[in-house]
């Protein structure tokens, strides 16, 4: 699953006519490097959620994508500016399309840069066999978020608490069960389009010792101002 139904308030007016994700660094959408990097690992399936200006995203793409020499994209949409006026925050918008994912699926934001991150069915695997409900990847703090996100143990384990946190990359392998009571409420599709975040629900299940994580060491942007976008397309 790739996220794009934000409304990228801090982008604007670049977002004004265009949702973020199709905002542009080295000649490509922010969202295609995603796509691209999940067709070339072989996870040829797709579900995009969108909200604002979402029609733009789904008429760039369309319903089966072949970017630049890739496997093909089998896409389907979760429209929450179609279905509710609005986007439904992450979990809000994993809840809502889980009726097309599987028991095991990845998900991505679509305004993050990590151009060399590669989604392999070894990841898959090794995250299946743990029982685990998340697995996530962390990186060096930016310097935009210093104080970091979760922490992460000696043996793998991510953490709410700790003297020493990392950044959530955004990327991640979710089992659905995670977006189950004991630790979310809301039916699976979401029928009624309730918003709802998506840290509480991993911080709870990190107090359960249910998510896994690693350190990612690659180039990442989050790509949440201009100026970052400005400095990714500025040749060096």
């Amino acid at each position: 699953m790739i996220l794009a139904a934000g409304r990228g308030e801090r982008m604007r007016p670049l977002t004004d006519s265009l949702p973020k994700p199709l905002l542009e660094v080295h000649g490509k959408p922010l969202m295609q490097w995603p796509m691209e990097a999940l067709a070339a690992g072989g996870f040829t399936e797709l579900v995009v959620n969108t909200a604002w200006l979402g029609e733009k995203i789904s008429s760039r793409f369309g319903l089966n994508a072949l970017l630049d020499g890739h496997p093909a994209l089998s896409i389907s949409y979760s429209d929450e500016g179609r279905d509710f006026g609005e986007a439904l925050e992450t979990a809000g918008g994993i809840v809502r399309a889980l009726p097309q994912l599987g028991e095991i699926f990845w998900v991505a934001a679509g305004d993050v840069f990590a151009p060399d991150f590669v989604f392999t069915q070894a990841s898959v695997d090794r995250f299946a066999a743990s029982g685990k409900l998340a697995h996530l990847w962390l990186v060096p703090n930016p310097a935009h978020n210093l104080k970091g996100d979760f922490g992460l143990s000696a043996d793998g384990l991510a953490l709410n608490q700790a003297a020493e946190k990392y950044t959530f990359s955004t990327i991640g392998l979710y089992r659905a069960a995670l977006f189950a009571p004991p630790y979310c409420g809301i039916p699976a599709g979401n029928p009624a389009g309730a918003k709802a975040p998506l840290a509480p629900i991993l911080r709870a299940a990190m107090d359960n010792e249910r998510v896994s994580a690693e350190l990612y060491a690659g180039p990442w942007t989050d790509v949440g101002t201009p100026e970052r976008l400005l400095q990714l397309n500025t040749p060096r």
